[in-house]
């Protein structure tokens, strides 16, 4: 393949491996891209050159982190047909449009594709890895349809909340549970962060620019993802609950700081060569938190509970049912 393709092949396969949260890396001739996840490691060649496939299929390669030797495997897209390996992952056209379909299936649905280097069975011919059917699955698939309704009448005080769009006639239709109903509103912590820097490593640049909204639930820690758009502060129910909040923004702001340093992380490869082997340096670069500001506000989430034979949960907002109370710890989404 020319040098154009081999560069729409890589951008490709960097797109399936980042939705199998691989960590992915670009590096230098004649392969193509470098991919590390948890015990997991990978190297990748985009190639139709029967040369530079039986080079790449007969070296070993290895990848140096935290001073610990990692045995890498090997993983071959090509379009030539009656490609033979015998150390090397191949993949032909069927597993490409099979694996890029996913990847953009999980995107869309903000899943991650599983993706187990354990059940790709190495060597082979492209033909024959194409009928072996290699599996790759999106994790969770399947989410609720929000319902509107009429607004529930106001005449309590006034706090930041999103609106009430589900009203309890609805909300008991949704849950299947008739009984007693009361409002209650859930407290989250909204937050923006900021964060900038950069690190130099070598002939690397690493910045870590990054600007993003969430929100995370005051009772049981979980996060979302809510830019705060929709939030208003106006009166309430009078009959309505107020929970009281349980995880303060001090701990809030620990938990989100270590979050984006996390998530900002990178790991620099530097390829070097010993005998016949390849090995990759890898380097952990991290942002300062000096360099991180987020910024936090209260906000609340209507949850109509419902006591019956059972006990049932609706988000006000959503319409979307909790099957498990939230005074037992689960996620308002």
């Amino acid at each position: 393949m020319d040098s154009d393709m081999r560069q729409r092949a890589r951008n490709a396969m960097k797109i399936i491996l980042e939705a199998a949260r691989f960590e992915v890396e670009e590096v230098d001739d004649p392969l193509d891209l470098s991919a590390v996840r948890e015990s997991d490691c990978l190297l990748v060649l985009c190639s139709n050159d029967p040369e530079a496939i039986a080079q790449f299929d007969g070296t070993n390669y290895n990848l140096m982190v935290d001073d610990q030797e990692m045995s890498c495997r090997k993983l071959i897209f090509t379009l030539e047909e009656g490609v033979v390996v015998e150390n090397s992952i191949l993949w032909g056209i069927k597993e490409f449009v099979r694996y890029a379909g996913e990847a953009v299936l999980a995107d869309m649905l903000q899943r991650e594709l599983a993706f187990d280097l354990s059940r790709m069975t190495s060597g082979g011919t492209a033909a024959a890895r194409g009928a072996k059917g290699e599996t790759g699955e999106i994790a969770g698939a399947g989410e609720p349809e929000e319902e509107e309704a009429a607004p529930v009448d106001e005449s309590g005080m006034a706090i930041p909340h999103l609106p009430v769009k589900v009203d309890v006639q609805r909300a008991m239709r949704t849950a299947g549970v008739q009984g007693t109903a009361k409002l209650r509103f859930i407290p989250y912590w909204l937050f923006h962060y900021t964060s900038s820097g950069e690190q130099v490593y070598k002939d690397r640049r690493i910045p870590f620019d990054a600007d993003g909204w969430g929100a995370l639930n005051a009772i049981n820690g979980l996060r979302i993802e809510m830019d705060g758009t929709d939030v208003e502060t106006k009166e309430i129910p009078g009959s309505a609950e107020i929970v009281d909040t349980h995880i303060g923004k001090e701990e809030v702001k620990d938990k989100i700081t270590a979050e984006l340093i996390e998530k900002l992380t990178q790991r620099v490869r530097i390829k070097q060569e010993k005998g016949d082997a390849i090995f990759y340096e890898e380097k952990v670069l991290k942002p300062d938190r000096k360099n991180i500001n987020i910024e936090f506000q209260q906000v609340f989430i209507p949850v109509w509970q419902i006591r019956g034979k059972k006990i049932a949960e609706v988000n006000a907002y959503t319409g979307e049912i909790l099957t498990v109370p939230m005074d037992e710890g689960v996620e308002v989404f």
